[in-house]
């Protein structure tokens, strides 16, 4: 039985979310990646809430390839989460494979000073 994409993504992240929590101390940097755009959060686990976002949406700095904008949504994130005191987290791949655009956005959070 072959299984869709969604179903198989869904799949990997489930598996991927019974290994990885982001605590107070070490919050989970989550990517998510549409057709057209891509997403980053950094979550603490321990209170279900949000800290930090960035996006290629409304990012007047994301221009170029889908990689490149990738790349500048890695530094916001990264540049936002030093300014809120947050050094490490854990990198959640969402179930996608690590390359093109989320390894990255990854790369280029790690380039900022973000230690994941």
């Amino acid at each position: 039985m072959a299984f869709s994409k969604v179903t198989r993504r869904a799949k990997i992240k489930r598996r991927i979310r019974k290994k990885i929590t982001g605590t107070s101390l070490m919050p989970r940097l989550s990517v998510f990646r549409s057709n057209k755009q891509i997403y980053a959060q950094i979550i603490d686990d321990s209170t279900g809430k949000t800290l930090i976002s960035a996006s290629s949406f409304n990012n007047k700095a994301a221009k170029g390839t889908k990689i490149q904008q990738a790349a500048v949504v890695g530094k916001e994130v990264a540049k936002k989460a030093i300014k809120a005191g947050i050094e490490k987290a854990v990198f959640d791949r969402n179930g996608y494979l690590y390359h093109g655009r989320v390894k990255s956005l990854a790369d280029s959070a790690r380039e900022s000073g973000l230690k994941l």
